[in-house]
């Protein structure tokens, strides 16, 4: 397809000038060759044909050919599974590279493979090792939304959750590792996913791991070294700065400075930064300046055709930027091994077995660095007290260190004071250490056969999975002494008078164990398939499935259950006309008895409107397919529990009355009120699919648009019932839950995918992106004012106070409503009275914007890969529009005793009220300032660099001579830049580890 205008300049030499064509020399070039296709693996069996001699050959088992044919003649390449390409005969062709095949690769839906040329709307699919071979990811949805149309990172098609599904198995995506995966399917409308279920109801993503292939051993081994460089810090203000303004808040409420000038001075010289700390928490004296991440994955495969087996091992670990105390050996480490094996029992019965362990252990201290600094005020104390200033004669002193357990290099004791016994500074470097323990064990297991003796087509296929994940914690807890030092300087430099100790250094060798846990898994799935043709025009497809899964989880009461039958019906005419029928009968053991079982039903109707006779005159278009789908999906994903349908009554002693002087008696109260109708929540939804190519599909297309409404949602709304249904005094209720909130999601989604060949470049970029917009569409509310109505609202809706300024002074005060959120002074945030009541409360909240909770309304991604010989460009980008938040962190909202940021310093004064963007300081309460208000709000659009890569592979004709068949270099970096007008608070993490870029190297090889 990227030689179509030489191949039609040809075709037409050859037609129309043959004399010509004879008159051209004879001289003849031997091509050799090889030809590779995904992952570059080298294609047996591809057929290569020269046009112009009317010759052809086939590769052989290293992918190799060789052919005589004239010079710049044209090649016709093949092979099942792959695009045709014309490749330009010259001496120097020595590596042909076939993209995978739009219209023939498989898709993995619900219970069943379809070819993508065969797809109907609301299904996309990654190949994850197309991907892989210019982008090394780390973590299996890592930047998924740049390649399909539906997904946006948090969310498919703005719903609220989605089932993860590895080979059918209800897992975390976390369960599973790039290298270890085949294809990744986004189902997304309701025929996609109907017959997964009630839990599957807002989207499945199914990931299919890798299978051996009937072919010689092939290893192919990674190994990458990577470095974190953290983006930003937090920026605190010094010691100096911070007292200065803290004597400021002071006097804005009424109060004498408690820091004087020399001691600010002091503070701020640096002289002794002992003595007068001036802590920088996020400097290399405790950091580092990146940290690193290694990585190897070895993988084997193989088999014949009675036999495949696939082997995945890999390990990786990852530093810290902690650099000191304990913290300095933090560290996680990851170690899996997989494998599976497909087995031919005989011409009708295979067989399957697939199994995975995975190994996650981490090493830490008994400390959170990152929210402890969060809070700690940089002249609080010093977090090492020198010994080499301890006066010689204070012998009680030096009893002290000769007593300490804790000498830190020989020369410290560890800095506190009363306040600041436990700090994470002397946790790190003496609290202890813990180790995190994880393990997974994941099997699966199947049987199929083959049932044509008994009717032609039909066979059976079943699967049962058990998985077992446990975590817990290992730690050795210390206790420690900090001590608080006196100061003097009667001597005329500074010397520690006396030293103040706090707690007790002890070692129990205890270890803890703490913080276990476990999931258990047991799935199951048994299917019989139904498939045959007539005259090969009419392709009838049909399944009947029994599904179900539970999971047990420590320290839950109920399993967590799906069970389902399903019913496939398919029907396609000529692969121009498609109908598709797909049901599931639910069950669900959150409702009560009579309601437990439900029936979806889903329709899907498909076209390839460039089949028809009328579209043969615009020769522009490739393929054109329209599709619709309807359906009712029931689902208990709204179902916030267990027998919420029972009234509950709970028991307490005397809590409100006792009917004897002196004694507790034991009362009844009522919590909830019964409704034996409770029923399912439903999914109703209509979309619209495109799929599509055009011009020699240099130019691939597909799309949805979808309306859909969650009806029904259980909810306990007292304002459906009269006031005396609830009690305050005592605690009782006799409301019970009910089907009653609906929500609504409108949006569409799309890619784009542009292929190209540019002179000696081969240029592929691809465009996709999701819009979705929800609506409260029916919600049980009753608030005074219609402003404040939820209903037809976002779902997502941020509400909050509407500001005006800051009060200028006390008659501006004097002059505007009352306040109800404390007393205000001149410098505070003035709110907007939106119902003239003469008071600000909460009854005048608006709404402010967008959460984006479900991730942005508007996504996109876009990735470029330029090819030039062994050498390939790969960059990929990311955006996300349309939602906002509101910066209400530690860093932001300043009051009391709080660490200060350098917001503050925009803070409102009498000098700076026509310029200030902050509130006054103060060292009370600020309950007016720092609520939720659009003072606060920020846009949180972005586009974010998020992976650029080079990789070069070795060329064939240095290895074709060795026993390597491919060796490949890579370069890359991710998370590289962030572009956005709130980039610095989009960067900034508080009370926890920083965000990072990341450089990385990598090596791969097959042999």
């Amino acid at each position: 397809m990227k030689y179509i205008y030489i191949k039609i300049v040809l075709c037409a030499i050859i037609a129309f000038t043959p004399v010509i064509l004879r008159a051209q020399s004879t001289n003849k070039v031997d091509i050799t060759a090889v030809v590779r296709g995904a992952e570059g693996k080298l294609l047996q069996g591809a057929v290569v044909n020269s046009q112009e001699e009317a010759t052809s050959t086939v590769t052989d088992s290293l992918g190799a050919f060789s052919l005589q044919v004239t010079p710049n003649s044209v090649l016709l390449v093949s092979a099942s599974g792959y695009e045709t390409m014309l490749v330009e005969a010259t001496p120097g062709l020595k590596e042909i590279t076939l993209l995978p095949g739009t219209a023939v690769q498989p898709v993995q839906v619900a219970f069943r493979q379809v070819d993508k040329n065969d797809l109907l709307a609301g299904v996309s699919a990654v190949s994850v090792p197309a991907v892989l071979e210019k982008n090394y990811t780390t973590y299996t949805l890592e930047d998924m939304e740049a390649y399909i149309g539906g997904f946006n990172g948090n969310s498919i098609w703005g719903m609220d959750s989605y089932l993860v599904l590895v080979d059918g198995i209800p897992r975390d995506a976390g369960s599973v590792v790039p290298t270890e995966i085949e294809q990744v399917t986004f189902l997304k409308g309701v025929s996609a996913v109907a017959l997964y279920g009630s839990r599957a109801a807002k989207g499945v993503i199914y990931i299919s791991t890798k299978r051996g292939k009937a072919q010689e051993q092939q290893i192919n081994v990674r190994v990458n070294a990577g470095v974190f460089v953290p983006k930003s810090y937090p920026k605190y203000l010094g010691s100096a700065e911070y007292m200065t303004l803290y004597n400021e808040a002071r006097r804005n409420d009424g109060l004498d400075e408690l820091y004087s000038d020399a001691v600010i001075y002091s503070h701020a010289s640096g002289a002794n930064p002992y003595r007068y700390p001036n802590v920088d928490y996020y400097s290399s004296d405790y950091l580092k300046e990146t940290y690193n991440r290694y990585d190897g994955t070895v993988e084997i495969s193989g088999g014949n055709e009675q036999a495949r087996y696939y082997t995945n091992l890999g390990f990786n670990t990852t530093g810290s930027l902690l650099n000191f105390g304990e913290a300095k050996d933090n560290s996680n480490e990851r170690f899996n091994i997989r494998g599976n094996v497909d087995i031919d029992l005989n011409e009708f019965i295979y067989a399957k077995v697939d199994a995975a362990a995975i190994y996650n252990s981490g090493r830490g201290v008994n400390a959170n660095y990152w929210s402890g600094v969060a809070s700690l005020r940089p002249h609080r104390f010093s977090p090492l007290i020198p010994i080499s200033m301890l006066e010689e004669s204070d012998e009680a002193s030096w009893q002290l260190v000769n007593n300490s357990n804790n000498l830190i290099d020989g020369k410290y004791l560890l800095g506190g004071t009363q306040l600041d016994q436990s700090n994470p500074f002397a946790s790190i470097y003496a609290g202890g250490s813990n180790k995190y323990t994880s393990r997974q064990f994941l099997f699966n297991t199947g049987v199929g056969a083959d049932l044509r003796n008994v009717l032609k087509g039909l066979s059976f296929q079943s699967t049962f999975g058990v998985d077992y994940s446990t975590s817990y914690s290992q730690s050795f807890n210390n206790n420690y002494a900090v001590y608080e030092a006196a100061w003097n300087n009667y001597a005329g430099y500074d010397q520690i008078s006396s030293l103040t100790k706090y707690g007790e250094d002890s070692k129990t060798g205890v270890q803890n164990i703490s913080n276990s846990w476990y999931r258990q898994t047991i799935a199951f799935s048994g299917q019989f398939n139904y498939l045959t043709s007539v005259n090969e025009k009419h392709h009838f497809s049909s399944m009947l499935i029994a599904n179900g899964y539970q999971q047990a989880e420590s320290a839950v009461y109920h399993k967590t259950s799906n069970a389902n039958l399903g019913l496939h019906m398919g029907y396609d005419y000529k692969d121009k006309y498609y109908v598709d029928l797909n049901g599931a009968l639910v069950h669900s053991a959150r409702l009560p008895e009579g309601n437990r079982q439900a029936f979806s039903p889903t329709l899907s109707l498909g076209w390839r409107m460039s089949e028809e006779g009328f579209m043969q005159d615009v020769p522009a278009v490739d393929d054109l397919k329209l599709s619709l789908t309807a359906g009712i999906l029931h689902t208990d994903l709204n179902i916030p529990g267990y027998y919420l349908y029972q009234s509950i009554y709970s028991q307490t002693d005397g809590a409100w009355y006792s009917w004897r002087d002196g004694a507790l008696n034991r009362t009844t109260d009522a919590r909830r009120g019964e409704n034996p109708d409770l029923t399912f929540s439903r999914r109703e939804e209509v979309s619209l699919g495109i799929e599509g190519a055009a011009f020699n599909r240099l130019l691939t297309f597909g799309g949805s648009l979808f309306a859909n409404r969650i009806k029904g949602s259980v909810v306990q709304a007292s304002v459906l019932y009269p006031s005396y249904f609830s009690t305050g005094w005592p605690n009782s209720s006799f409301i019970p839950y009910v089907n009653y909130n609906d929500d609504q999601r409108l949006g569409f989604d799309f890619n784009v995918h542009l292929n190209k060949r540019i002179g000696a470049v081969d240029w592929t970029v691809g465009v996709a992106g999701t819009y979705y917009k929800t609506e409260a569409t029916k919600r049980a509310e009753m608030y005074e004012d219609e402003y404040q109505n939820r209903q037809g609202r976002p779902l997502d809706a941020i509400w909050g106070l509407q500001s005006d300024g800051f009060f200028r002074n006390q008659g501006d005060i004097d002059n505007s409503p009352a306040q109800a959120f404390g007393q205000v002074k001149p410098g505070d945030i003035k709110y907007i009275d939106q119902n003239g009541d003469g008071v600000i409360d909460t009854q005048d909240e608006v709404y402010l914007g967008k959460g984006g909770w479900y991730g942005s309304p508007l996504a996109l991604g876009v990735n470029l890969t330029a090819k030039w010989r062994n050498l390939t460009f790969f960059a990929l980008g990311v955006g996300r529009f349309g939602a906002h938040a509101l910066k209400n962190n530690s860093y932001f909202w300043v009051d009391g005793e709080d660490k200060y940021s350098e917001v503050v310093r925009e803070r409102w004064t009498e000098e700076t009220q026509s310029t200030a963007t902050y509130p006054r300081l103060t060292t009370l309460s600020s309950d007016n300032n720092f609520r939720a208000s659009d003072f606060w709000l920020y846009s949180t659009d972005r586009f974010d660099l998020a992976k650029v890569q080079v990789s070069y592979d070795l060329p064939q004709s240095i290895l074709q001579r060795t026993f390597i068949r491919d060796w490949g270099v890579y370069l890359s970096g991710a998370n590289l830049l962030t572009v956005s007008p709130e980039r610095d608070v989009l960067e900034l993490n508080v009370g926890s580890s920083p965000q990072t870029r990341f450089y990385n190297f990598g090596l791969k090889a097959s042999f």
